[in-house]
């Protein structure tokens, strides 16, 4: 897709980005703000954000860096060199948001901590995005995702009881922790008009690898601390394999759990023993090998055509399979986008839509420094303006002194 016109159209239309993040949560995060209509200006060190040397089987850029990071302007500052650290605090005075997931104690070192942005623009909505949070022992930690899952409980959720743990790849706290970005920024972007005044807005992949386990994070006063397998669901629920691959089954009320059984011909099942997902947890030893010799007689596919809408399922696919996926081309999930190296691909376009304001079509992940020329005009131009502005401030100042006397 080319770029159009920015600023055309969705629900933050007008508003301008500083996305000084790296990897995925932070990157991620503003790339749904852009969905939204939000200007994104990408700002990476002169040797780029470290997801471009990503492996790929892409020679000319990194699969992950394009898929986390379209829509958006791309611009190189070097915040150690004085120029370039004077054209980020002019960018700054005319921005909306500034996002970044630098460890607690760099921004101060680099002189773009809260305190001193919001001095110079008080509407400022600063997001922090760090591993662990801005407090306590690990503050300063570096987080990543799959060690997140392995610290809070979910990559032991994810393994068979009794098992090993397994980490689940997809990068699911980062993408989450961009979520909650992207929803924390637009609520401070709302108070900001009630109040006219920004905030900092704070985000860990701690808290959100927690928060996505928040069914679990439940424990009474008295009762035994064994919460992580609460949610299992008797061995019904889940993948099962089948003649030819395997099938997700979802069973869990009573009508699902009916048609699955009539569907699979298990009227047996249809029992007072098993009658609810508490049972049939206390059940699976009887249940799930005549359940699975059933589903041994046909293939994944043919099952999920027999079920239809009448048992939630679904058979195993490849994320290759997605872009011909019939549903995602009618939800116009998968679009054409054109990237200066890399040339025409394919890619995921955005979850969300607004009727009213439908916003811009998303554009490919900009090159290193794509629009760096430009942005750094405009950071200088401002920077000369507020100069002249500055000194024709002070030759009024002095001229008032001097009819004063």
């Amino acid at each position: 897709m080319n770029q159009p016109s920015l600023h055309e159209g969705g629900p933050l239309a007008g508003i301008c980005v500083l996305d000084l993040s790296a990897y995925i949560a932070g990157p991620y995060g503003c790339t749904l703000l852009a969905d939204q209509g939000a200007d994104v200006i990408k700002i990476e060190p002169p040797d780029g954000d470290n997801l471009r040397r990503y492996p790929s089987t892409l020679a000319a850029e990194s699969r992950a860096f394009l898929g986390v990071n379209r829509s958006k302007r791309g611009l190189v500052l070097d915040l150690k060199q004085a120029d370039d650290h004077a054209r980020l605090l002019a960018l700054v005075r005319s921005a909306d948001v500034l996002v970044h997931n630098f460890r607690p104690g760099v921004p101060e070192r680099l002189g773009i901590d809260y305190s001193r942005l919001s001095a110079l623009n008080p509407r400022l909505v600063y997001c922090a995005v760090t591993g662990y949070g801005e407090t306590g022992p690990l503050r300063e930690k570096a987080g990543y995702d799959q060690v997140l899952q392995t610290m809070t409980g979910m990559c032991t959720m994810q393994g068979r009881s009794g098992g090993p743990p397994e980490i689940l790849y997809g990068s699911v706290v980062d993408y989450y922790a961009a979520a909650l970005i992207s929803g924390a920024v637009s609520s401070a972007l709302f108070e900001r008009e009630r109040s006219g005044r920004g905030q900092q807005v704070s985000v860990s992949l701690m808290g959100a690898a927690l928060a996505m386990q928040s069914a679990r994070l439940v424990w009474a006063d008295g009762e035994p601390r064994e919460v992580g397998r609460d949610m299992r669901s008797g061995g019904v629920t889940g993948l099962h394999p089948t003649r030819d691959g395997y099938l997700y089954i979802s069973a869990n009320t009573p009508h699902f759990w009916q048609a699955l059984c009539e569907k699979t011909g298990l009227h047996e099942l249809l029992d007072a023993r098993y009658d609810s997902v508490r049972k049939r947890a206390q059940h699976q030893d009887e249940i799930l090998p005549k359940l699975r010799a059933v589903l041994m007689t046909r293939d994944a596919l043919d099952w999920e055509s027999l079920f239809g809408e009448s048992v939630p399922c679904a058979a195993a696919r490849s994320v290759e399979d997605m872009f011909d996926f019939p549903q995602v081309q009618a939800e116009a999930m998968i679009g054409e986008f054109t990237h200066p190296v890399v040339g025409r691909y394919r890619g995921f376009t955005r979850a969300m839509r607004f009727s009213r304001t439908p916003g811009p079509e998303p554009f490919a992940a900009p090159v290193l420094d794509q629009h760096g020329e430009a942005l750094r005009a405009q950071a200088d131009a401002q920077r000369a303006a507020e100069g002249a502005n500055g000194a024709l401030s002070a030759a009024s100042d002095n001229r008032s002194g001097e009819s004063g006397r």
